[in-house]
Protein backbone atom coordinates (compact mmCIF):
# COMPACT_ATOMS: atom_id res chain seq x y z
CA UNK A 1 0.00 0.00 0.00
CA UNK A 2 1.24 3.48 -0.80
CA UNK A 3 2.36 5.65 2.12
CA UNK A 4 0.56 8.59 0.45
CA UNK A 5 -2.92 7.22 1.17
CA UNK A 6 -4.78 8.81 4.09
CA UNK A 7 -8.15 7.59 5.45
CA UNK A 8 -10.88 10.21 4.97
CA UNK A 9 -13.50 10.16 7.73
CA UNK A 10 -17.15 10.05 6.65
CA UNK A 11 -19.44 12.95 7.52
CA UNK A 12 -22.10 10.44 8.55
CA UNK A 13 -21.28 7.91 11.26
CA UNK A 14 -22.22 4.25 11.30
CA UNK A 15 -24.28 4.89 14.43
CA UNK A 16 -26.23 7.68 12.70
CA UNK A 17 -27.01 5.36 9.81
CA UNK A 18 -28.12 2.62 12.19
CA UNK A 19 -30.39 5.05 14.04
CA UNK A 20 -32.00 6.18 10.79
CA UNK A 21 -32.40 2.59 9.55
CA UNK A 22 -33.74 1.41 12.94
CA UNK A 23 -31.55 -1.70 12.93
CA UNK A 24 -27.96 -2.78 13.45
CA UNK A 25 -25.54 -3.15 10.55
CA UNK A 26 -23.64 -6.43 10.33
CA UNK A 27 -22.43 -9.27 8.15
CA UNK A 28 -24.35 -12.52 7.94
CA UNK A 29 -21.66 -14.77 6.47
CA UNK A 30 -23.28 -17.85 4.90
CA UNK A 31 -20.71 -20.62 4.46
CA UNK A 32 -21.17 -24.18 3.25
CA UNK A 33 -20.70 -26.50 0.32
CA UNK A 34 -21.83 -25.72 -3.21
CA UNK A 35 -25.58 -26.46 -3.49
CA UNK A 36 -26.06 -26.41 0.30
CA UNK A 37 -28.55 -23.56 -0.09
CA UNK A 38 -26.46 -20.50 0.85
CA UNK A 39 -27.63 -18.22 -1.96
CA UNK A 40 -31.23 -19.42 -1.81
CA UNK A 41 -31.55 -18.76 1.92
CA UNK A 42 -29.60 -15.49 1.76
CA UNK A 43 -31.83 -14.11 -1.00
CA UNK A 44 -35.02 -15.27 0.66
CA UNK A 45 -33.90 -13.68 3.94
CA UNK A 46 -32.96 -10.46 2.13
CA UNK A 47 -36.50 -10.32 0.71
CA UNK A 48 -37.99 -10.89 4.17
CA UNK A 49 -35.77 -8.18 5.68
CA UNK A 50 -36.62 -5.77 2.84
CA UNK A 51 -40.34 -6.31 3.44
CA UNK A 52 -39.75 -5.43 7.12
CA UNK A 53 -38.14 -2.16 6.04
CA UNK A 54 -34.55 -3.28 6.76
CA UNK A 55 -31.66 -2.24 4.52
CA UNK A 56 -30.10 -5.51 3.29
CA UNK A 57 -27.96 -6.56 0.34
CA UNK A 58 -26.73 -9.97 -0.84
CA UNK A 59 -23.17 -10.52 -2.06
CA UNK A 60 -23.22 -13.83 -3.92
CA UNK A 61 -20.09 -15.79 -4.85
CA UNK A 62 -20.93 -16.27 -8.53
CA UNK A 63 -22.23 -12.72 -8.97
CA UNK A 64 -19.12 -11.14 -7.45
CA UNK A 65 -16.90 -13.23 -9.73
CA UNK A 66 -18.66 -11.66 -12.74
CA UNK A 67 -17.17 -8.28 -11.86
CA UNK A 68 -15.04 -7.39 -8.85
CA UNK A 69 -13.30 -10.76 -8.72
CA UNK A 70 -13.38 -11.82 -12.36
CA UNK A 71 -9.57 -11.92 -12.38
CA UNK A 72 -9.42 -14.71 -9.79
CA UNK A 73 -9.33 -18.47 -10.27
CA UNK A 74 -10.19 -21.25 -7.82
CA UNK A 75 -6.74 -22.24 -6.55
CA UNK A 76 -6.10 -21.70 -2.84
CA UNK A 77 -4.36 -18.32 -3.29
CA UNK A 78 -7.19 -16.98 -5.47
CA UNK A 79 -9.82 -18.26 -3.07
CA UNK A 80 -8.13 -16.44 -0.19
CA UNK A 81 -7.97 -13.20 -2.17
CA UNK A 82 -11.62 -13.64 -3.19
CA UNK A 83 -12.67 -13.79 0.46
CA UNK A 84 -10.35 -10.94 1.49
CA UNK A 85 -11.90 -8.63 -1.11
CA UNK A 86 -15.42 -9.62 -0.13
CA UNK A 87 -14.54 -8.97 3.50
CA UNK A 88 -13.42 -5.45 2.67
CA UNK A 89 -16.57 -4.77 0.63
CA UNK A 90 -18.72 -6.20 3.42
CA UNK A 91 -17.02 -3.90 5.92
CA UNK A 92 -18.01 -0.90 3.78
CA UNK A 93 -21.64 -2.06 3.82
CA UNK A 94 -21.52 -2.34 7.62
CA UNK A 95 -20.07 1.18 7.84
CA UNK A 96 -22.94 2.28 5.58
CA UNK A 97 -25.52 0.96 8.05
CA UNK A 98 -26.52 -2.03 5.93
CA UNK A 99 -27.13 -5.69 6.65
CA UNK A 100 -24.90 -7.59 4.23
CA UNK A 101 -25.62 -11.23 3.52
CA UNK A 102 -22.68 -13.01 1.92
CA UNK A 103 -23.12 -16.38 0.22
CA UNK A 104 -19.65 -17.86 -0.34
CA UNK A 105 -18.35 -21.38 0.07
CA UNK A 106 -15.35 -19.80 1.85
CA UNK A 107 -13.85 -23.21 2.62
CA UNK A 108 -11.05 -22.12 4.98
CA UNK A 109 -11.60 -21.18 8.63
CA UNK A 110 -8.60 -18.88 8.55
CA UNK A 111 -10.10 -16.79 5.73
CA UNK A 112 -13.44 -16.45 7.52
CA UNK A 113 -11.56 -15.38 10.64
CA UNK A 114 -9.73 -12.69 8.64
CA UNK A 115 -13.10 -11.18 7.70
CA UNK A 116 -14.36 -11.42 11.30
CA UNK A 117 -11.36 -9.37 12.42
CA UNK A 118 -12.09 -6.62 9.87
CA UNK A 119 -15.19 -5.51 11.75
CA UNK A 120 -16.09 -4.82 15.36
CA UNK A 121 -17.24 -7.42 17.88
CA UNK A 122 -20.76 -8.60 17.05
CA UNK A 123 -20.71 -7.35 13.46
CA UNK A 124 -19.77 -10.71 11.91
CA UNK A 125 -22.25 -13.56 12.27
CA UNK A 126 -21.10 -16.83 10.76
CA UNK A 127 -24.00 -18.94 9.51
CA UNK A 128 -23.03 -22.51 8.71
CA UNK A 129 -25.36 -23.87 6.04
CA UNK A 130 -24.96 -27.51 6.91
CA UNK A 131 -25.72 -30.05 4.22
CA UNK A 132 -23.94 -33.31 3.44
CA UNK A 133 -21.86 -33.57 0.29
CA UNK A 134 -24.14 -36.45 -0.76
CA UNK A 135 -27.24 -34.26 -0.64
CA UNK A 136 -25.47 -31.35 -2.32
CA UNK A 137 -24.35 -33.71 -5.06
CA UNK A 138 -27.92 -34.96 -5.54
CA UNK A 139 -29.16 -31.38 -5.86
CA UNK A 140 -26.27 -30.20 -8.10
CA UNK A 141 -28.32 -27.44 -9.83
CA UNK A 142 -25.34 -26.21 -11.86
CA UNK A 143 -23.96 -29.65 -12.73
CA UNK A 144 -20.68 -28.84 -10.97
CA UNK A 145 -20.39 -32.00 -8.90
CA UNK A 146 -20.79 -34.11 -12.02
CA UNK A 147 -18.02 -32.12 -13.72
CA UNK A 148 -15.82 -32.41 -10.63
CA UNK A 149 -16.33 -36.19 -10.51
CA UNK A 150 -15.35 -36.34 -14.20
CA UNK A 151 -12.19 -34.31 -13.45
CA UNK A 152 -13.49 -31.44 -15.60
CA UNK A 153 -13.22 -29.05 -12.62
CA UNK A 154 -10.11 -28.96 -10.46
CA UNK A 155 -10.03 -27.83 -6.81
CA UNK A 156 -13.74 -28.41 -6.27
CA UNK A 157 -14.69 -28.05 -2.61
CA UNK A 158 -15.96 -31.25 -1.06
CA UNK A 159 -14.60 -33.41 -3.90
CA UNK A 160 -11.00 -32.48 -4.76
CA UNK A 161 -10.51 -29.60 -2.32
CA UNK A 162 -11.20 -29.39 1.42
CA UNK A 163 -14.01 -27.66 3.29
CA UNK A 164 -13.31 -26.72 6.90
CA UNK A 165 -16.56 -26.63 8.87
CA UNK A 166 -16.97 -23.70 11.27
CA UNK A 167 -16.01 -24.62 14.83
CA UNK A 168 -18.16 -22.02 16.59
CA UNK A 169 -20.62 -20.46 14.16
CA UNK A 170 -23.18 -18.02 15.48
CA UNK A 171 -25.90 -20.07 13.80
CA UNK A 172 -26.27 -23.45 12.08
CA UNK A 173 -28.90 -23.94 9.38
CA UNK A 174 -29.71 -27.54 8.51
CA UNK A 175 -30.91 -27.30 4.91
CA UNK A 176 -31.37 -31.07 4.63
CA UNK A 177 -33.97 -30.94 7.37
CA UNK A 178 -35.60 -27.54 6.90
CA UNK A 179 -37.04 -25.71 3.91
CA UNK A 180 -35.80 -22.31 2.74
CA UNK A 181 -38.86 -20.70 4.34
CA UNK A 182 -38.20 -22.43 7.66
CA UNK A 183 -34.55 -21.38 7.55
CA UNK A 184 -35.57 -17.75 6.95
CA UNK A 185 -37.99 -17.93 9.86
CA UNK A 186 -35.26 -19.37 12.12
CA UNK A 187 -32.78 -16.64 11.19
CA UNK A 188 -35.35 -13.86 11.53
CA UNK A 189 -36.20 -15.08 15.02
CA UNK A 190 -32.52 -15.36 15.92
CA UNK A 191 -31.73 -11.82 14.70
CA UNK A 192 -34.78 -10.38 16.46
CA UNK A 193 -34.01 -12.14 19.74
CA UNK A 194 -30.40 -10.88 19.61
CA UNK A 195 -31.53 -7.30 18.92
CA UNK A 196 -30.00 -7.00 15.44
CA UNK A 197 -33.29 -6.21 13.73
Amino acid sequence: MSSNIVWHESSITKEERRTQNKHQSFILWFTGLSASGKSSVANALARALFERGNQAFVLDGDNVRHGLNNDLGFDEVSRKENIRRIGEVSKLFVEGGQIVLTAFISPYREDRQVVRKLVEEGEFLEVYVRCSVETCEQRDPKGLYKKARNAEIANFTGISAPYEEPEHPEYILDTERYSIEECVEQLTTFLTDKGYI
